[in-house]
């Protein structure tokens, strides 16, 4: 459990880390490097994660996906692809899949 606790602390922290508040001056695609790609997340207030591509290929981060079409469509008003969910689940889904 201790591991586990630790392991969940660290990836948050490197979250955190890879995720800034969103600022439209300043979200440009020159900051998210090859192979990843960058999401907005949360319900009210958006913060920007980049995250590798393999995720695309994980059922549970395609359900995620499945509820952003639902929810805002092909339109993003963040300009990217957002997902309506709370930050904290998505960084557990995120811990998750990069234990696979």
């Amino acid at each position: 459990m201790a591991i586990r606790m630790s392991l969940i602390i660290q990836s948050k922290q490197l979250l955190r880390r890879s995720s800034l508040t969103i600022n439209r001056e300043t979200s440009i695609a020159a900051d998210v490097p090859k192979g990843h790609f960058a999401v907005y997340v949360g319900e009210s207030e958006k913060k920007r994660f980049v995250i590798p591509i393999s995720y695309l290929n994980q059922p549970s981060f395609q359900d995620l996906l499945s509820q952003a079409e639902e929810e805002f469509g092909f339109d993003h008003p963040m300009g990217g692809l957002t997902i309506p969910c709370r930050e904290n689940i998505f960084i557990d889904l995120t811990f998750r899949l990069s234990r696979i």
